[in-house]
């Protein structure tokens, strides 16, 4: 059986990057082979100060793509920089993952992509590879935007995105356990 070959990538910013690429650590601890695709911004920031870099081996490979910005632009401009993403990388994925297997004798088994890099999902798609979404935040993150629907459905947020007073009343049991109720 050929060894998996994984390509992921995370949305360029610190807070994403550092966590999904801990994932891609441990997924050659298992075995897998990944590719690690940075923008070629956050390549060269990323593998200067990678420690670990020796320890995988073949197992792990880093990559650049363009994000399609200047080197001077703002990248800090987060609409401007998703926008550019948007428009530039899918077409530079999709380059990118032909050209391993052609190349390769491993080819691309999965994308992982952070969950902010949805296009990334579309191109594993479209090309027949496997694919994975990954939020890097904390899963109380996850857990509040997936609320939100039901926020805007049960009248906490009103339709320009604010949320309306409540009164929380929190109250303990016999068990010590700590239960929250809202009232609008």
């Amino acid at each position: 059986m050929a060894t998996p070959h994984v390509v992921v990538i995370p949305y360029p910013a610190q807070g994403h990057v550092i966590p999904i690429l801990e994932l891609a650590q441990r997924l050659v601890q298992q075995g897998v082979r990944v590719t690690f695709v940075n923008t070629d911004f956050n390549h060269e920031r990323v593998t200067s100060n990678w420690l670990d870099k020796d320890s995988f081996g073949d197992l792990m490979q880093m990559v650049s793509i363009s994000d399609g910005l200047e080197p001077w632009d703002d990248r800090s401009d987060i609409y401007k920089l998703t926008l550019s993403i948007m428009q530039t990388m899918p077409h530079k994925l999709e380059e990118l993952i032909e050209t391993i297997n052609k190349e390769d004798s491993s080819k691309v088994t999965c994308v992982i992509a952070d969950d902010c890099m949805g296009w990334a999902i579309r191109v594993a798609k479209k090309m027949g590879i496997r694919r994975a979404a990954f939020w890097p935040a904390s899963v109380a993150t996850l857990a509040s935007f997936l609320s939100f629907p039901k926020l805007i459905d049960d009248g906490i947020i009103n339709e320009k995105g604010e949320f309306k007073l409540i009164k929380i009343t929190i109250f303990t049991t016999l068990c010590n356990k700590n239960y929250i109720r809202y009232k609008l």
